[in-house]
């Protein structure tokens, strides 16, 4: 059975689609379980390979049973099983919003008949969104690791996957993709030397901008505007509320971009193919013009 068959089923079959609905799920937790590997060791340069998964405060090597997405965390009671110390909830809500962005992408695709490889672009950029987001949140970074990666693999799946792209031909599909690389990533680039130039001072992380240079390879040009645009939005809204509401926010002048980026990038993916969303969309362009 070829791909486009087995997305027939998902059409016609309703029994198939809940299953491949549930599959999604189940997926996008393991996924999770593995994100948060990354984000834990990739911002300290470890391997995610090597060493085995273990607890960073008594290093009690964590056995399968305790390595179960949800279950095992809601089983431990949110505590290492040597040590006793919380296991910070990230653990767990990481491989909860995984999954179910898996499940939403998986839905999203079916129902508006986008083709096939666009489940492959969306699962592979909304998991490097969720370790940017974090990190960020975390560390303060956003890792060359996590941007290199969306922007090779959005060259690599372009060059086999024209249909995303809607084009006929590899060589098409990969020179949109590396023009929207290069377009995105050199906009917001401007971005922050122009707010350098201004504000005497980094205004816009170089990571922000290879992320954004990752969506272009990624989501296209329009996906990657469509990123930065509703971030900022995100950002304006968010940022005096977390001032407000959360007192370690109380005091901070800056604020960390990437998980409203993300945000944004998430929106794109989950939403830009519904038929609400292509109306507002072209109501803002008729308004342009």
């Amino acid at each position: 059975m070829t791909l486009s068959e087995l997305f027939e089923l998902f059409h016609t079959e309703p029994r198939i689609f809940r299953f491949g609905l549930i599959c999604s799920f189940v997926f996008g937790c393991c996924i999770g379980s593995f994100l948060n590997v990354c984000i834990w060791r990739v911002p300290r340069g470890m391997s995610i390979v090597s060493p085995p998964s273990h607890c960073p405060n008594c290093d009690h090597e964590i056995r399968a049973w305790e390595n179960i997405p949800l279950i095992s965390w809601i089983l431990l009671r949110g505590k290492c099983s040597g040590c006793g110390k919380p296991i910070t909830i990230r653990y767990f809500l990481v491989e909860l919003a995984t999954g179910i962005l898996y499940a939403m992408i998986f839905l999203t695709v079916i129902i508006s008949n986008q083709p096939a490889p666009a489940l492959l672009f969306y699962a592979v950029f909304a998991s490097l969104l969720v370790c940017s987001a974090f990190t960020d949140c975390e560390t303060g970074i956003i890792p060359d690791e996590f941007t290199y990666l969306g922007m090779a693999l959005g060259l690599i799946f372009s060059s086999l996957c024209p249909s995303y792209w809607h084009v006929p031909s590899r060589m098409a599909s990969l020179l949109m993709c590396f023009g929207s690389l290069v377009i995105a990533g050199g906009l917001m680039a401007g971005c922050s030397l122009l707010g350098k130039l201004i504000f005497k001072r980094e205004a816009l992380g170089w990571g922000d901008v290879k992320l954004t240079a990752a969506a272009g390879a990624m989501l296209g040009l329009p996906g990657a505007l469509f990123m930065v645009t509703s971030g900022s939005v995100l950002a304006l809204l968010g940022f005096p509320l977390l001032r407000l509401l959360v007192r370690k926010y109380r005091n901070r002048r800056t604020l960390k971009f990437g998980p409203f980026l993300a945000a944004g990038g998430l929106i794109w993916i989950l939403f830009s193919a519904t038929p609400w969303f292509l109306r507002m969309i072209q109501c803002l362009r008729l308004g342009k013009s």
